[in-house]
């Protein structure tokens, strides 16, 4: 099996930029995909568009997920994710800029397992993501990812 996975949903191309130049400072070496908006998130975690042909029993140990999204937003990726029996115990950490209540409120509501807001300053960003990436990667047991290689 390869090295577990970080699923970075993000459009913001200078924030993933600066989530994998954090990530790689605090020396998390977890492979990073980046993925633009929702629908492609979709199609990453269940193999569908353009990655039909990726290992269905590889999932992410943790999704970064943006929720102002193009195409479909983050809340809803987060609907669908805790819809499916193969993934609704991945752990799910928004992390976004919204800071409007019923974004938070909903994102619980949908199963979120932590709700972050990005920090402006890049030294307060660079420390958000160094913390999320050792939380998630290091100190958190994940779920075991054996269901969906069992259903197929």
């Amino acid at each position: 099996m390869s090295d577990p996975v970080i699923l970075l949903v993000e459009d913001n191309r200078d924030d993933a930029e600066l989530t994998r130049l954090a990530l790689t400072d605090c020396k998390v070496g977890n492979q990073l995909v980046w993925v633009r908006d929702g629908q492609e998130a979709l199609d990453w975690l269940y193999c569908t568009g353009p990655y039909v042909g990726r290992d269905p029993c590889l999932l992410p140990t943790v999704v970064l997920l943006d929720i102002k999204l193009p195409k479909i937003n983050g809340l809803e990726v987060l609907q669908r994710v805790r819809q499916d029996s193969a993934t609704r115990r991945l752990p799910v950490v928004i992390l976004t800029s919204s800071k409007e209540e019923q974004d938070i409120i909903r994102g619980y509501d949908l199963g979120a397992n932590s709700y972050i807001r990005k920090p402006v300053d890049f030294e307060q960003f660079t420390k958000a993501i160094k913390e999320l990436g050792v939380y998630w990667m290091v100190i958190n047991e994940p779920p075991p990812q054996g269901q969906r290689c069992a259903n197929g």
